[in-house]
């Protein structure tokens, strides 16, 4: 019988297990956009998130997490006038986030954005009834990055840090979704090598944003 692993050791500032510990890598951005992470906790043990590091890298950021102790989440509190709250999920009344959406309301945009798996994540749109009149909104592109941590079952679905950054380009600018989008780059990078699969020049090739032959 097959013993039980011991837990990863994790830094403490990244989220990252110590091997692949992301802090020098990581920027600090000040936006008007705020981001709400809405993450399951079993999410939070999973080597392959990259939610955590969008929250760790946004300085006007928020964390929630789902499903312990079978306790109700409640995200009312979130709900607040001063920003136009969307949450980013493809449901089928979902709106394109487009510059056009954008413009129609002046208040900075609060992105409320479910991290886990593809059923986790409906759970968030399904029965957070304090979301209910939130407009939902998606980005239908579909995923042509490079390698990717975790499978997709979806053509445009991504890490959860790289459709932040696809958000924040509309939202923001090109050099906040840049930024983000390098820091993924060097988590796969990071994570290829820790498994022996980089090849020598990959590294650059990520950083550059080319794709892995």
């Amino acid at each position: 019988m097959k013993g039980v692993g011991k837990p990863k050791l994790r830094c403490a500032a990244c989220g990252s297990s110590l091997a692949l510990c992301m802090c020098a890598e990581l920027p600090r951005l000040e936006l008007r956009t705020r981001v709400a992470l809405v993450i399951h906790r079993h999410e939070l043990l999973r080597s392959s998130n990259t939610g955590m590091l969008a929250l760790r890298a946004l300085v006007n950021s928020e964390l929630r997490v789902r499903g312990e102790l079978r306790e109700q989440l409640d995200l009312s509190e979130l709900l607040s006038p001063q920003y136009r709250s969307l949450l980013y999920f493809p449901s089928a009344d979902a709106q394109e986030l487009t510059p056009e959406l954008v413009a129609q309301d002046p208040r900075p945009i609060q992105l409320i954005v479910p991290d886990g798996t593809w059923r986790q994540a409906r759970k968030i749109h399904s029965r957070q009834y304090e979301l209910k009149q939130v407009p939902r909104v998606k980005i239908s592109t579909a995923n042509d990055s490079g390698y990717q941590l975790r499978a997709q079952s979806r053509r445009e679905g991504m890490a959860t840090l790289l459709a932040i950054a696809a958000a924040l380009r509309i939202i923001e600018s090109d050099a906040v979704a840049d930024r983000l989008t390098q820091l993924y780059q060097a988590r796969v990078a990071r994570t290829l090598a820790a498994r022996g699969q980089l090849p020598k020049d990959s590294e650059w090739r990520f950083a550059t944003g080319a794709k892995l032959s």
